[in-house]
């Protein structure tokens, strides 16, 4: 990879010594990933030379709920260059719209508060729906685009102090969301007394997140960033909701994210019975092995693998006098290419719609980012897919590549070209 070690800051961590769901101590790191930047620190041009920060990745797996997390918290001001917009394919735009109908369904009337907002499409779905929301993000910039959709927006880090002030100027919640937000908390403890004070007695909490044994079953290694601290199963949500008087009652299975979890969570007191597709996540999780050592040592030589291969494809194709670009930059597409030792002098550039990204370079690996008529301008013979857009999506959208012969690599769950 081209960047040198010479022009990264390496600083230490906080490091893991418990789980952040269950509090077990039976933790077993099954695959140290190297340094990494955060994954969504973008660089000015101008700045390359600049030395950036870099900390461990290191991939730990709680033994006793199956929770996967990075075993290191970073310092929370190394976030301040958060520029990740939710992907906006057809499918998830279809996803926001069902999802303001649950949340307009279950709050009755009520407020609807949530938590990591983003640029604020769900809460103005729900708010041309007729329902009272709010939201609460600490990206400033973010939160500008959701108040410029008409949603009311908290720039704060939700706080048991952030909670009781909402609670103060607009009452409790009928319903807290935490949609793709959950799994980038560094404190979960801290997360739930906040939610807690928030909920109203009949209320509902409802988190989305990647569900963990999509990620064992897929290989997802990519899927952790020091952003993304977490990645949950039902065992571990469960097992922490119960800390604070409360359970899991429904869950559904989603596609988004390589394979998610809606969990549906109420106060104990209510005597809600969960449904059977609770007891059957429970079930498979157990069969899957997310609490089994073995399951993360395999997990680790299958990344290994995985990166190699990669790593020898992109070469092949380089040395036979084809060029690669990458599709998408996301947080996970950065971890990807980092720890695949994937930098400028292997991939070109990457396209991604986001304006925040564009004109930018990916964090530790330098490579440019641009807008996505670059693909045209500069005629890549090869796509490297990073981002979470489903195929069919992305070759439709890739018409005149695809007419002049363009290619594609899907990195996971096994490099192919296709």
């Amino acid at each position: 990879m081209l960047l040198r070690y010479d022009m990264i800051k390496v600083s230490a961590p906080a490091s893991l010594t418990a789980c952040r769901c269950c509090l077990s101590q039976n933790l077993f790191c099954f695959l140290p990933m190297g340094l990494h930047s955060p994954a969504n620190m973008f660089m000015r041009p101008t700045d390359a030379t600049v030395p950036q920060p870099a900390f461990p990745l290191d991939l730990t797996a709680c033994l006793d709920c199956g929770m996967i997390q990075v075993a290191d918290q970073i310092p929370a001001g190394s976030f301040g260059h958060h520029l990740e917009l939710p992907c906006r394919s057809a499918a998830t735009q279809a996803d926001v719209e069902g999802l303001a109908d649950t949340l307009v369904q279950r709050a009755m009337s009520g407020l609807i508060v949530d938590v990591g907002c983003g640029d604020g499409l769900m809460l103005a779905a729900a708010n041309r729906r007729g329902a009272r929301t709010l939201g609460v993000d600490p990206a400033s910039g973010i939160a500008t685009l959701a108040q410029g959709r008409g949603a009311q927006v908290v720039e704060a880090c939700f706080t048991p102090e952030i909670a009781d002030r909402i609670v103060a100027e607009h009452g409790q919640a009928a319903v807290v969301s935490a949609v793709n937000t959950f799994d980038h908390v560094g404190d979960l403890h801290a997360f739930m007394e906040a939610v807690g004070r928030l909920l109203c007695s009949e209320g509902t909490f409802l988190i989305e997140v990647p569900w963990a044994a999509k990620i064992l079953e897929g290989g997802q290694f990519d899927s952790l960033c020091h952003e993304r601290v977490s990645n949950l199963s039902l065992l571990a949500v469960k097992k922490l909701v119960n800390l604070f008087g409360m359970d899991v009652v429904d869950v559904e299975r989603l596609a988004v994210h390589g394979g998610s979890m809606r969990v549906y969570i109420q106060r104990m007191i209510l005597g809600t019975r969960p449904t059977d597709a609770v007891f059957d996540m429970l079930s498979e999780e157990r069969e899957a092995g997310l609490t089994d050592r073995q399951s993360w040592v395999e997990f680790a030589e299958r990344a290994d693998a995985v990166r190699d291969r990669l790593l020898r494809m992109i070469d092949r194709l380089r040395d036979e006098g084809l060029s690669v670009a990458g599709y998408g930059a996301p947080a996970r597409g950065n971890t990807l290419l980092t720890y695949s030792g994937l930098g400028s002098d292997r991939v070109d550039f990457l396209v991604d719609r986001n304006p925040l990204k564009q004109g930018l370079l990916c964090p530790g690996t330098l490579i440019p980012v641009k807008p996505p008529a670059a693909i045209e301008e500069e005629r890549p013979d090869v796509l490297l897919l990073l981002a979470q857009t489903p195929l069919d999506e992305i070759i439709e959208d890739q018409k005149a590549f695809v007419a002049r012969g363009g290619r594609f690599i899907i990195p996971l769950p096994e490099p192919v070209l296709i």
